[in-house]
């Protein structure tokens, strides 16, 4: 039992998992897409996270597996061309959220050190090297990734939930604060959107799925780690975005939106709050690439074992799957070509697509895993709208990231549909 996981451990990891980089990254751009109903488009997203998370704890106490969603998938499906597929674009989504964590940290790190003279280079120079040492420390050691996630865990949330304290205080008296009236909301259509565009700042939740093998008294603490976890990060997100946007005004989050979280900390305790939510922002950024590292060679590792991509990918370079290499490599080439909003609109698409596959796996074995089947269909068709939504609402803003989200999309099956093919006539 001494190498079990307890209720709080598996709710460390579900938050450990959502407020990774996410919320650093996509703030800025909530509030560029919501205006003063920012609060709202993360409760928006927060719901559709609550309403998946039921599909998990009830998927991950009838097939308790470490390949988590992987496994319920191949479950629900069988190992077809569409489980394969979606399997394929787990992986990738993995990857494109290596890329936002890596651009988030490329653009808090300027403002603490300046390599060159021109930002954007300084944003690329050090956007990259992030990613090169995240890989060598997966490279190096397994256990120093898993330290390193649990030092900034505690970190991260000290420093979050002291700018959340300090922030709701100094909200008073605040003229900012006007811009939470609902007249300076968008409009329903466009805070949905909002929503749906940062709703990667949620992914993370699912990491407990790959666990619950190891939770002690899984019956009872399952589910609860998957609520308590998804509440807890709901009730955060909304508070930081209702300092943040009642802290400062809206030209100014637009103009600071890559690391508006620690300009937002400026009207509280001046430069010193800028700064400890700067190295905040890269502790935090960096676990999340360690973390997500790991997350994606382990996936790509999964789906070839399972027989949805070449067995190559099982063999090992230095003492690793040669999925983490490609992962780097290819977290690389999208973080120096995409911009945030593509990233993050790529992000978002292909994590509800997967979540909209998982409810509708839920909802298929509904008896077999005790489901309410209605709550897994909303689930469901809610995240398929949201992906729908997204898509044709970015479609005129954001061509570049929805191009990218559907032609990744296509890649993972067309892939896919060739490997079986091959493997057929094999």
């Amino acid at each position: 039992m001494s190498d079990k996981i307890g209720l709080k451990e598996a709710i460390s990891i579900g938050i450990g998992g959502m407020v990774g980089g996410g919320i650093f990254a996509v703030l800025g751009l909530a509030v560029s897409l919501s205006k003063g109903g920012t609060p709202f488009s993360f409760l928006i997203a927060g719901i559709l996270a609550l309403l998946t998370s039921y599909s998990y704890a009830k998927l991950s106490l009838v097939y308790p597996d470490r390949g988590g969603t992987v496994k319920f998938i191949n479950k629900g499906f069988g190992r077809t061309i569409f489980s394969g597929g979606i399997n394929n674009l787990l992986w990738v989504s993995y990857i494109i959220m290596l890329a936002l964590y890596a651009s988030a940290f490329g653009s808090y790190a300027p403002n603490l050190f300046k390599i060159t003279s021109t930002t954007a280079i300084d944003f690329h120079i050090d956007a990259s090297a992030i990613i090169i040492l995240a890989t060598l420390i997966n490279y190096y050691s397994v256990k120093v990734v898993s330290k390193i996630e649990s030092f900034a865990v505690v970190i991260k949330l000290i420093i979050l939930l002291g700018f959340v304290g300090i922030g709701v205080y100094g909200l008073w008296g605040n003229p900012n604060v006007s811009q939470l009236a609902v007249s300076q909301w968008e409009t329903p259509l466009q805070l949905l959107t909002g929503g749906m565009v940062i709703f990667v700042a949620y992914e993370g939740f699912e990491l407990i799925a790959n666990a619950v093998p190891d939770i002690e008294n899984p019956e009872k603490n399952v589910a609860k780690a998957y609520y308590y976890a998804v509440i807890f990060v709901i009730l955060l997100y909304i508070v930081i975005a209702l300092v943040t946007v009642g802290s400062l005004p809206f030209k100014q989050i637009a103009a600071a939106q890559d690391y508006v979280l620690a300009e937002a900390a400026k009207p509280m305790i001046g430069q010193l709050g800028f700064t400890i939510i700067t190295i905040a922002a890269l502790i935090s950024t960096f676990s999340a690439i360690n973390a997500s590292l790991y997350g994606g060679t382990r996936v790509s590792y999964e789906i070839a074992e399972d027989d949805e991509l070449p067995h190559h990918l099982t063999s090992t370079l230095w003492n690793q799957p040669i999925g983490l290499l490609i992962t780097a490599i290819i977290t690389l080439v999208l973080t120096n070509t995409l911009n945030l909003e593509s990233i993050s609109t790529a992000g978002s698409v292909g994590f509800l697509a997967i979540f909209a596959i998982v409810n509708a796996v839920a909802y298929r074995k509904a008896t077999e895993i005790k489901a309410n089947k209605y709550i897994a269909l909303v689930g469901c068709i809610l995240c398929t709208v949201a992906t729908v939504v997204l898509l044709v609402q970015q479609f005129t803003s954001n061509k570049l990231g929805v191009l990218v989200a559907l032609g990744l999309i296509a890649i993972c099956f067309i892939a896919e549909y060739i490997y079986k093919k091959q493997e057929q006539q094999a």
